[in-house]
């Protein structure tokens, strides 16, 4: 999958894709602070990496436990891109992957999933994400994203597989459970998230 170039003479289209790709980030960045988000932690500073799951200053901060979902998200989205968009270029499968991140970080900040992560996984204080931490939730998704284009796909895997992995054994949550906890809730997976 490793195909970083376009064709020769692409450089008006790319830069087209890159300015899309920039509008939907913006979109996402203003649609957060309409719907009320928060710009940063309301601890008033902010911290590189925020090491805790349940506390105050979780997804408030540049980077957490669940940046390598969202890098797990770039290779994913990179992938479909390949599988839909084959004959475009990178830049307008990065538009695509930008929009489904934007999406679901929109979404996912709305009242209707902050209560369903409450109320259906162990994230039962969660209140939201910061604009900061949207945001970089998105360029994590555009760094794995970069990855996979460069990267052989057994490597991508591999990396994906171990990101799920660690998040697992550290915090008992990653970007497979959470998506089961959100649609389909095990009663013992909550148990067992629950133990921490």
């Amino acid at each position: 999958m490793t195909d970083m170039t376009s064709q020769p003479g692409d450089t008006s289209t790319t830069r087209f894709w890159l300015v899309v790709t920039a509008v939907i980030i913006l979109v996402q960045v203003l649609s957060q602070y309409l719907m009320g988000r928060i710009w940063i932690c309301e601890c008033g500073y902010v911290k590189l990496f925020e090491a805790g799951v349940n506390t105050p200053g979780n997804s408030q901060h540049l980077f957490d436990w669940y940046t390598p979902s969202h890098i797990i998200h770039g290779f994913l989205f990179y992938g479909l891109g390949w599988l839909v968009m084959r004959r475009k270029p990178v830049a307008a499968r990065l538009a695509l992957s930008a929009l489904i991140e934007a999406a679901w970080e929109i979404l996912e900040n709305s009242p209707i999933i902050i209560n369903r992560y409450r109320s259906a996984t162990m994230a039962v204080g969660y209140t939201g994400d910061s604009i900061l931490n949207s945001g970089m939730d998105m360029v994590s998704m555009i760094a794995g994203f970069f990855f996979a284009t460069r990267a052989p796909v057994w490597l991508t895997i591999v990396i994906a597989i171990l990101f799920e992995i660690a998040t697992a054994v550290v915090i008992r949550d990653n970007l497979t459970l959470n998506v089961i906890m959100l649609v389909w809730p095990i009663e013992a997976v909550k148990v067992w998230q629950g133990g921490l």
